[in-house]
C-alpha cells in the first residue's frame, strides 16, 4: 500500500523518544517521569514561563492553561511542559496526536529505539503507560520536533485516560485534558488541505478464527488482522467478507450482524481491560453517483464535502470501478474506489480498492 501523505516523521519520533528515554524509563519502584522542566531538578533550571506550558488541576481548574504556543524553526524542536495533577481520577494512559499543517491529528507515538526499558512505558496501541507517581501527577518536559514545512503550524494535543482511550476520540475514558501547544513556523498561515489518499489496500475474506486481513484503519492505514488483540480493535474502520455472491464491506460495529457468522478476536474478551464498556466504531456507506475519473480529480478536502451521511452501516454488491461513499465514527467523509476484486469467500479472496478522506 503507498501513502500520498507527507506526515508522520520518524525523525519526530525519534526525538520525542530520546527525550523521554533520557528523562526516565517505567519501572515498578518509580514514576515514567521525573518532575521538572527538562527532566530534572534543583535550582539552575530554565524557569516554567519560558517553555510552553499545559496546567491540568483538577482540584482546582482556575489553575488551568489549556493551550500554549511557540516558535519554531524547521529541523530543530522545542520543548513543551505538561503538568497534569489530578484528584479524585487516577490517570492510567496518556495519549498524544500531532497535526501538521492542518492535514489532522495523527498519533504521535512511534517510538523508534529498540530499548527494552523504554518499550515499558508504551502499551500496544501507542499510548504512554502512567505508572507510579504519575498516575496522580505528571510534569515532563519534553522536546517537540518541527517537520519540514515553509508556513504553517504544528499542534500537538495531550490528554489522560482512566483505561484504553481513542485517538480519534479524546472523550473516550478522558481524565485531563486535551492540552494543545501549537508550534508556529514562518508566518503560521497553513497551505490548502489536501486528502488524505491510501492506494491498493486489500483486504481478504474471513476466518473464523480470526486469523486474515480483514480490517482497516483510516486512523494509520493499517490492513488489521482480526484477532491481533483488543489494544488495536479501536483502530479498526470497517471490514470485508463474501456473502451470498456479494462482495461487502461493513463498520466494526456492525459487521457480525451483517456478515452473520462470528468472527474470533473481533467482540472483546472477559478478561480485556474495560471489557464491559468496549466500544467499536461505526461508519457509513453508500454507493456514489461519481465515477473512478472523479475520484481520480480529487485532490482537496473540502472536495468531499458533497459527501452525505447515510444510514446503512453495510454495502453489498461491491464491483470494480464502484466509487463508494463514507462517514466514519468521526464525522470525516471520505470515497472508495474499488481496483480489484477476487470474488468467493475462502481465505485467500480478496478486495482491493483505493481511499480519500478527509484529514
Amino acid at each position: 500500500m503507498k501513502k500520498q501523505l507527507k506526515s508522520p516523521l520518524k525523525l519526530g519520533f525519534m526525538a520525542f523518544a530520546i527525550t523521554l528515554f533520557m528523562v526516565g524509563c517505567s519501572s515498578d519502584d518509580g514514576s515514567v517521569f521525573d518532575t521538572g522542566v527538562g527532566g530534572g531538578g534543583g535550582d539552575d533550571e530554565d524557569p516554567i514561563e519560558e517553555v510552553a506550558t499545559i496546567i491540568y488541576d483538577e482540584a482546582t481548574p482556575t489553575n488551568n492553561v489549556v493551550t500554549a504556543s511557540a516558535s519554531g524553526e524547521v529541523g530543530t524542536a522545542v520543548p513543551g511542559r505538561i503538568i497534569y495533577t489530578s484528584d479524585a481520577t487516577t490517570q492510567r494512559r496518556m495519549y498524544i496526536t500531532q497535526n501538521i499543517s492542518g492535514e489532522g491529528d495523527m498519533p504521535f507515538n512511534d517510538f523508534a529505539l529498540n530499548d527494552t526499558d523504554l518499550k515499558k512505558v508504551l502499551k500496544a496501541d501507542g499510548s504512554i503507560d502512567l505508572d507510579g507517581a504519575t498516575k496522580k501527577e505528571i510534569d515532563f518536559t519534553f522536546n517537540l520536533p518541527v517537520p519540514d514545512v515553509d508556513n504553517g503550524t504544528i499542534v500537538y494535543s495531550f490528554w489522560t485516560t482512566t483505561g484504553k482511550g481513542d485517538f480519534r476520540d479524546p472523550t473516550k475514558r478522558l481524565a485531563l485534558g486535551v492540552g494543545t501547544i501549537t508550534v508556529t513556523v514562518g508566518t503560521g498561515t497553513n497551505p490548502s488541505t489536501p486528502v488524505r489518499e491510501f492506494t491498493d489496500v486489500q483486504l481478504f475474506a474471513p476466518a473464523a478464527d480470526g486469523t486474515t486481513k480483514t480490517f482497516f484503519s483510516l486512523l494509520n492505514e493499517t490492513v488489521y488482522q482480526i484477532n491481533e488483540g483488543p489494544e488495536f480493535r479501536a483502530f479498526w474502520d470497517f471490514g470485508y467478507y463474501y456473502k451470498d455472491n456479494e462482495a461487502s464491506f461493513a463498520s466494526t460495529a456492525s459487521y457480525n450482524d451483517s456478515f452473520g457468522f462470528p468472527v474470533e478476536g473481533l467482540e472483546p474478551g472477559a478478561d480485556e481491560e474495560d471489557a464491559a464498556n468496549e466500544t467499536l466504531n461505526e461508519g457509513y456507506f453508500s454507493t456514489s453517483t461519481m465515477l473512478a475519473a472523479d475520484f481520480d480529480a480529487i485532490v482537496l478536502s473540502g472536495s468531499l464535502d458533497v459527501v452525505v451521511k447515510s444510514t446503512s452501516q453495510d454495502i453489498s454488491g461491491l464491483a470494480v470501478g464502484n466509487v463508494i461513499e463514507f462517514v466514519d465514527n468521526y464525522g470525516k467523509k471520505g470515497l472508495i474506489k474499488i481496483t480489484a476484486l477476487d470474488p468467493g469467500f475462502n481465505v485467500n479472496n480478496s478486495i482491493t480498492f483505493d481511499v480519500k478522506i478527509q484529514p
